[in-house]
C-alpha cells in the first residue's frame, strides 16, 4: 500500500519501545507535482484519522485497545518547504485531538 491508495491503511503495529500504535503512511512520490502530492497526503491522513476516531481501528487491530496512536509518514524524498509547513500544522491540529503525527525521510543506500 502507498499514499496513492487513499482509502487503505498502509501498515499498523505496536511500537515495542513506547507501546503506542503506529499507523504508517508510505509516501514514495517525488515533489514534481507539489499540489497534487499535498492533496494525496491530506486525504490519506484524513483516512487514518477517520479509522481511529470511528473505532474501526479496534476491530481491525485488536491490539490497539487502551493505547495511544501515532500516524507516521515515511517520505521517500525530502519534503518541500510547503510540505513541512503542512506536516507541522497538521501535527498541532492532530495533537489537539489526542493523537500524534510524525514524519521521517527514508534514506535508501
Amino acid at each position: 500500500m502507498t499514499i496513492e491508495n487513499p482509502k487503505t491503511i498502509d501498515s499498523i503495529g505496536v511500537d515495542k519501545k513506547t507501546g503506542k500504535v503506529v499507523l504508517k503512511i508510505f509516501d514514495h512520490l517525488d515533489w514534481n507535482n507539489e499540489h497534487e502530492h499535498l492533496l494525496l497526503l491530506q486525504t490519506k491522513i484524513n483516512t487514518y484519522l477517520s479509522f481511529i476516531e470511528s473505532g474501526e481501528v479496534y476491530t481491525a487491530y485488536e491490539n490497539s485497545k487502551n493505547r495511544e496512536f501515532v500516524i507516521s509518514v515515511d517520505f521517500a524524498e525530502k519534503p518541500v518547504s510547503n510540505a513541512v509547513k503542512f506536516m507541522d500544522n497538521s501535527a498541532r491540529i492532530i495533537a489537539e485531538a489526542g493523537y500524534e503525527l510524525e514524519y521521517s525521510v527514508d534514506t535508501y543506500p
